[in-house]
C-alpha cells in the first residue's frame, strides 16, 4: 500500500502563501508605514528621554529602564519597517512595553519617589506607545478578518 508523500515543512501549504501575500499588502499600506515609523520614534524618544527631561543624573534606575525599553521598542519599530513579514508578531510586544513605561516610575524608582516630570514623561510616552502597539496589532488582525476567502 502506497501513501501520498507529504512535505515535512509548512512552507508549501496554500494558506502560508496567502498569509505572506496579505502581510505584504499590510506592510506596504500607508497606515502600516506610519505606525511603524511612529513606533520607531517613540522608542528613540524613550531612550533619550532621561536626557531630554533632565533626570539622567538624579535617577539612574529609571534612566537605564527607559534606555533599555526605548532601544527595544525602537528596534522593533525598525524591524517592522525593514522586515515586516518576519517581525509582524513582534507588534504584539509593543503594547505591553507601553504599559510598563506607564507604571515604571513607581516600580523602578527607589522608595517610589519619582519626580512629577518623570511620571508625566513616562505616562504620556507609555500611553502613546501602548496605542501604537494596539494600532500595529490591529493592522495585522483587521486585515486578516477583511481578507476574502
Amino acid at each position: 500500500m502506497s501513501y501520498p508523500q507529504h512535505s515535512t515543512g509548512m512552507s508549501g501549504h496554500p494558506e502560508i502563501a496567502e498569509m505572506r501575500e496579505r502581510l505584504e499588502r499590510t506592510a506596504s499600506s500607508r497606515q502600516a508605514i506610519m505606525v511603524e515609523g511612529l513606533i520607531l520614534l517613540a522608542g528613540v524618544y524613550a531612550a533619550i528621554s532621561p536626557w531630554v527631561v533632565h533626570f539622567a543624573a538624579t535617577n539612574p534606575n529609571i534612566t537605564v529602564n527607559n534606555l533599555i525599553v526605548g532601544i527595544t521598542v525602537g528596534l522593533i519599530g525598525l524591524g517592522l519597517a525593514l522586515a515586516p513579514e518576519r517581525m509582524f508578531r513582534m507588534a504584539w510586544v509593543v503594547a505591553p512595553f507601553g504599559v510598563w513605561l506607564m507604571i515604571s516610575p513607581w516600580v523602578v524608582t527607589a522608595a517610589h519617589g519619582a519626580r512629577a516630570g518623570i511620571i508625566w514623561n513616562n505616562c504620556w510616552l507609555g500611553a502613546i506607545t501602548f496605542l501604537l502597539g494596539c494600532a500595529a496589532m490591529g493592522l495585522t488582525v483587521g486585515l486578516a478578518r477583511r481578507a476574502p476567502r
